[in-house]
């Protein structure tokens, strides 16, 4: 893939200079940390202690949330009097971790004969709470079921499960429509009437604070509630919610339990992910254990992904693992070469010279992947992109975005060529008779042409600071590790140096030589030279050879060899000297 070059640099605005002197006296810490901390909302000793040791104490009382007593209360009501509990969730990560974490917990209340878990086919009944779902419910004698990531605009399905004799508990965090479905309880921070102090939970977090106020009620211990918390982090960073607040401290305790006692599913997955020899972090959940988890509803069945991390043994784990494992690989294959076929496809034919936007259609794509795809195409072409292929008689297909610009309105200017269509302003699905795609792809391309600027289709880079080289020594690093964890919202700082070198052991590397090994050097030859990784950055390899000075804005982080730890910068974009930002 031909990677964007010209990206647009943008330096951050410093923090109030008096706050970031002050902070950096108190603390004890260079200046660019103190800046980093300022730059995020953070005032005072106090602010950065507690950003910098998060406590469990932090955590908000769960009956905060509207309804939340209705819901235990139900649940009371259903472990009382003998009923069946149908745990319901999406087939993605945060829906099967969500539906996991409540099985898991609820078998210590309940037996479970008396509980079932029901994920949704991503191809036969789609995203959300489905009539199958709640037939099952009723053919298995449940009289509740509880939704987790899913359920908050399931008006008509929730007066179908009541006309079966079945009450619902919805658990969600997704924007709800001004009418709410008439079920005994919804959870959900996004609720117009909230009063809950924090709205950005996962799925799975919303199913945590029901487990929470459930465990308070009856006296169950805090830790039966906290051990789930491995599941819990694992949600919060492959649902890309904010990392602040609340999150911050369950994603930070998280992380904790996930490298120290990982239930066995998840552990089988580190295993497989190559994760088990070092300090596990939220970029490798997002790329390493999420995408596995994920694979199992893309390419076979999400239940596989609940069947994983409820397994209690060693050998059921290991073997459901490899099965999802050989998921993961076929998933990545056909992403890989539906990737370069769509590619081929934007380059190739004159349909898309001049665009704006992006939108494709093969018969024969996998419907599973074509979200992924869209991802590929965006990061290739940088227009807002529609992946589509045949479904059900029907094309249907994801679509992403750029920053700033709103695809959901750009796909509702054209609801009326669509048989239904959800999402965000980023990211969104939608379905269509196949007579329509040429007609929606013209009006598509209209409405984004109308709105977009070439300001918008430049890709940003937004840099924190400036940074020399030999300031970052190991106590640098050390702190600055203590930001994590990273995610949305707290984003690992991106530094800008200038003026660096190759030393002259730069190498290209990878399947196809694309990415580049470097080990770079600043003016002052005095100071080692940094380890560095540029992926999809090979087109800078014979400048960088011949000995030319380049500005780089990266990423600090930690990378493992043999065991062994060691600084490398994990580089976003490379400049010549030459060029202008």
């Amino acid at each position: 893939m031909t990677p964007i070059v010209n990206k647009k640099w943008i330096v951050k605005e410093s923090g109030n200079p008096v706050l970031v002197r002050q902070l950096a006296q108190e603390l004890g810490i260079d200046p660019v940390l103190s800046n980093l901390l300022v730059q995020r909302g953070i005032k005072s000793y106090d602010e950065a202690r507690e950003f910098f040791r998060p406590d469990l104490g932090m955590l908000h009382d769960p009956f905060l949330m509207v309804d939340m007593q209705k819901a235990v209360d139900r649940i009371d009501k259903a472990v009382s009097s003998g009923e069946k509990i149908l745990i319901y969730g999406d087939y993605d990560v945060d829906g099967t971790t969500a539906v996991a974490l409540m099985y898991i917990f609820l078998k210590s209340v309940i037996s479970t004969d008396r509980l079932h878990y029901y994920i949704p086919d991503r191809y036969d009944e789609g995203y959300g709470l489905s009539y199958k779902g709640i037939d099952f419910a009723h053919a298995n004698g449940c009289a509740l079921i509880i939704t987790l990531d899913c359920g908050i605009k399931a008006i008509e399905k929730v007066k179908y499960a009541a006309s079966l004799g079945i009450d619902v508990i919805i658990c969600d965090h997704h924007l709800p429509d001004s009418e709410l479905p008439a079920a005994c309880a919804v959870l959900d921070p996004k609720r117009e009437d909230n009063t809950y102090p924090y709205d950005d939970l996962s799925g799975c977090g919303v199913g945590f604070k029901l487990a929470q106020a459930y465990a308070q009620t009856h006296g169950i211990h805090k830790d039966k509630v906290l051990e789930l918390l491995d599941l819990l982090v694992v949600s919060i960073a492959s649902d890309l919610v904010s990392v602040t607040g609340e999150n911050r401290v369950l994603a930070y305790f998280g992380l904790k339990q996930l490298n120290s006692k990982p239930r066995k599913g998840l552990e089988s997955i580190i295993k497989l992910s190559g994760l088990d020899k070092h300090l596990i972090t939220i970029d490798e959940i997002v790329f390493k254990i999420g995408p596995r988890i994920n694979a199992a509803g893309r390419m076979e069945s999400g239940r596989t992904a609940v069947d994983l991390l409820v397994s209690g043994d060693d050998e059921s784990a290991r073997k459901i693992g490899d099965e999802i494992n050989v998921h993961n690989n076929e998933r990545k294959s056909i992403d890989r070469e539906i990737t370069i076929e769509a590619i081929e496809m934007v380059r190739n034919e004159d349909a898309f010279a001049g665009r704006k936007s992006t939108v494709v259609y093969n018969p024969n794509w996998h419907k599973g992947v074509v979200g992924i795809v869209a991802s590929r195409l965006v990061e290739a072409f940088y227009r807002p992109t529609i992946v589509l292929t045949k479904s059900g008689g029907f094309i249907a297909g994801s679509a992403r975005s750029v920053a700033g610009f709103d695809l959901y309105e750009a796909i509702e200017s054209c609801s009326d060529l669509l048989e239904n269509f959800g999402g965000h302003m980023y990211a969104a699905g939608l379905t269509m008779k196949e007579e329509n795609f040429e007609e929606f792809s013209r009006r598509f391309e209209e409405h984004v042409a109308s709105k977009i600027n070439d300001e918008t289709l430049t890709p940003i880079v937004n840099i924190d600071s400036y940074l020399d080289f030999k300031q970052i020594t190991p106590k640098f690093f050390r702190i600055l590790k203590q930001f994590q964890p990273f995610g949305p919202g707290n984003q690992s700082p991106v530094f800008l140096s200038e003026n660096v070198y190759d030393n002259g052991n730069g190498r290209c590397v990878g399947s196809d030589n694309g990415h580049l090994k470097l080990e770079l050097i600043q003016d002052d030859s005095a100071y080692l030279p940094i380890s560095a990784i540029a992926f999809n950055k090979s087109d800078h390899f014979e400048h960088l050879h011949a000995g030319n000075p380049v500005d780089i804005c990266y990423s600090i982080a930690e990378n493992y060899y043999r065991g062994l730890a060691n600084i490398q910068l994990r580089i976003k974009d490379i400049k010549d000297r030459d060029d202008l930002f």
